[in-house]
C-alpha cells in the first residue's frame, strides 16, 4: 500500500469514497461536505482542503470519477444500453453520459462497451484517486508556534487569483485616507476556496491588512477580522504566491499526519512577507499558517 493510501486510511478518506459509491450504486442522495467530513471523522472547516491534498481531487471530482467508473462497469453487461445507464449513474441523459466519456477517456459510450480492452483499462485508470502514489518531497520546514491574536482589516473579493492585488490596494487605499498605511504591520489573505478548482469568477478570497491597532468605523465592505491566538504550524514557502495552495497541500499531506497534532477550526491564512511588485517572483516569501492543537 502506497504512503498516499495510508494516510487516505488513516484520516478517514477512503470510508468516504466507499460511501459515495454506495450512493452510487443505491441511487441515494449524494451527502453534502459536513456529512461526508462527518464520515471521515473530520472537522468540516478544513475537510475539503485535507480532501484534496490526500486525494489530488476534489470532492466533486471524485463524484464525477466514481460515476463514470460506475457507468463502465454497467456497460459491460452485454444487454446495457446507454440511457439506462446514463440515468442509473445519475446523468441526466444519454447526451450527458457521452460528453463525460468524451471529456474523460476520449471514446463514446458506445465505443466502452464494445471493446472491453479500451473498457478495462479506463476502469482501472478510474478507480483510484489522482493522489494515489508515492510522495518523494523533502522534509518540510514545519515550526508549531503559539501566535498572539491580532485584528485585520479585510475585503473579501470574487474574482481571479492574478486579480488579487486590486482588492489589497482597495483596502490599502482606504487605510490611506484614515491615515493607517504608516503603520501598516501584516499583509494577509484567506483562501474561501480553492482557485485550481473553481472558475475564475468564483475564487473567494478575503485580503487583509494588520495595522497593530483595533481600528472603528470600518466602512463596509470592509470588515474586521481577528486572526491568530492559539498553536499554528507554521511553513514559509518561497517563490510564486500562486504556488502557496500546493504547498499548503505538501503540509497536510506531508507532516501534519505524523506531528501528532490535528486541525483546529480556525481560518488558515497566508502572511504575505514580500510585495511583488518589489521583489522577484521566484524568491517571494509567504508563510503559511495552519491553526492545529
Amino acid at each position: 500500500m502506497s504512503r498516499i493510501a495510508q494516510l487516505r486510511q488513516r484520516h478517514g478518506i477512503d470510508r468516504v469514497i466507499a460511501h459515495l459509491q454506495q450512493c452510487l450504486r443505491s441511487g441515494e442522495p449524494l451527502p453534502d461536505l459536513d456529512a461526508l467530513a462527518a464520515i471521515a471523522h473530520q472537522s468540516p472547516f478544513h475537510f475539503h482542503r485535507l480532501y484534496r491534498a490526500l486525494t489530488g481531487e476534489t470532492p466533486g471530482r471524485t463524484v464525477a470519477r466514481l460515476r463514470l467508473l460506475r457507468a463502465l462497469q454497467l456497460l459491460a453487461h452485454a444487454d446495457s444500453r446507454v440511457t439506462e445507464v446514463a440515468l442509473e449513474v445519475g446523468f441526466e441523459s444519454p447526451q450527458a453520459l457521452a460528453r463525460a466519456c468524451r471529456q474523460a477517456v476520449d471514446a463514446t459510450p458506445s465505443a466502452l462497451r464494445e471493446d472491453a480492452a479500451l473498457r478495462a483499462h479506463w476502469q482501472q485508470r478510474l478507480a483510484l484517486p489522482a493522489g494515489d502514489g508515492t510522495d518523494d518531497g523533502a522534509p518540510l520546514q514545519v515550526q508549531v508556534t503559539a501566535l498572539a491574536p491580532f485584528d485585520v482589516v479585510v475585503l473579501r473579493t470574487r474574482g481571479a487569483f492574478d486579480d488579487l492585488d486590486q482588492a489589497f490596494g482597495q483596502v490599502y487605499a482606504w487605510a490611506a485616507e484614515q491615515g493607517l498605511a504608516e503603520h501598516l504591520q501584516a499583509l494577509v489573505g484567506i483562501a474561501l476556496n480553492d482557485h485550481r478548482d473553481v472558475p475564475a469568477d468564483a475564487c473567494e478570497f478575503e485580503c487583509g491588512m494588520g495595522f497593530g491597532r483595533v481600528v472603528a468605523d470600518i466602512p463596509a465592505p470592509l470588515r474586521a477580522l481577528t486572526l491568530g491566538g492559539g498553536e499554528y504550524a507554521v511553513l514559509r514557502h518561497v517563490g510564486s504566491y500562486a504556488g502557496l495552495d500546493a504547498a499548503t497541500d505538501a503540509l497536510l499531506r506531508q507532516w501534519l499526519p505524523d506531528s501528532g497534532r490535528a486541525l483546529r477550526d480556525a481560518p488558515l491564512y497566508y502572511h504575505y512577507l514580500d510585495d511583488p511588485e518589489d521583489v522577484p517572483e521566484a524568491i517571494l516569501r509567504a508563510d503559511i499558517c495552519v491553526p492545529v492543537r
